[in-house]
């Protein structure tokens, strides 16, 4: 499957995409790049107790937002491309 980086995210994995072993579920996926992107990734995509997702992150699967697929448990199948972004502030 691809994963789509975006802003900071780009900055952590110093890459545009990636394509990954397929993961069960959005919250599987959030592990596997913690584990391969490091702290600094945790950091960014869980929140401090490690039970949710953290507030900056925004995921899309193929296009649409995992809040309307299930949120954390949303399913992820092979061809799926997954887009990762960050919250953005400002005006």
């Amino acid at each position: 499957m691809k994963v789509k980086f975006f802003a900071t995210y780009r900055e952590i994995t110093k890459c545009k995409e990636a394509y990954i072993p397929t993961q069960p579920d959005v919250w599987s996926l959030l592990h596997y790049l913690s584990g391969v992107y490091g702290p600094e990734m945790k950091a960014k995509l869980f929140t401090a107790d490690g039970n949710d997702i953290g507030q900056d992150a925004i995921l899309l699967i193929n296009g649409r937002n995992i809040a309307h697929l299930g949120g954390k448990n949303a399913p992820i199948l092979d061809t799926d491309t997954i887009s990762l972004f960050p919250m953005v502030a400002g005006g």
